[in-house]
């Protein structure tokens, strides 16, 4: 079932910065943590910050694919997955979003005792972050910084 993303929701540097760094804030503390996997693409900004504002140095990255512009794949592709031992125990994976969750739900499967964390999530993808900052309306199409500054770009070219 297509997904309707009626909503736009643009996210500035400013105001994605400030919430990247408040979910560091919130897991500071929570573990003693081995590193950071960073869902990549979207993910790796948040990753950073977050890895900043809690001084975590180890950083890994997973690959999949969900999306083509709006358009969701129906099984998320895997590019890149790395080796983390234990299930991922004591390890964060962190991602832009939560959309409908398919993708935490695939590396769950990868790595169960890690622990999930986004910067957004919407209700289809609620059950499978841990933590998060905002939740925004499933219909909402979340345009961020760094994909806003892109388009802006292009229309240059």
């Amino acid at each position: 079932m297509p997904n309707d993303y009626s909503k736009d929701l643009p996210v500035s540097w400013e105001v994605f910065h400030t919430q990247a760094r408040a979910l560091g804030l919130r897991l500071k503390d929570m573990n003693d943590w081995k590193g950071i996997l960073a869902v990549t693409r979207g993910g790796m900004i948040p990753a950073c910050l977050v890895a900043q504002e809690m001084g975590v140095k180890h950083m890994e990255t997973i690959s999949i694919e969900s999306y083509s512009h709006q358009d969701q794949t129906s099984e998320p592709i895997i590019h890149y997955k790395p080796t983390l031992e234990d299930g991922g125990k004591d390890w964060l994976i962190i991602d832009d979003l939560s959309d409908t969750g398919n993708t935490f739900a695939l590396i769950r499967k990868m790595f169960p005792k890690a622990y999930y964390a986004c910067v957004y999530v919407k209700p289809d993808g609620e059950k499978q972050a841990d933590t998060y900052i905002e939740k925004v309306a499933q219909e909402a199409w979340i345009y961020f910084p760094w994909e806003l500054e892109a388009q802006k770009f292009a229309e240059y070219l």
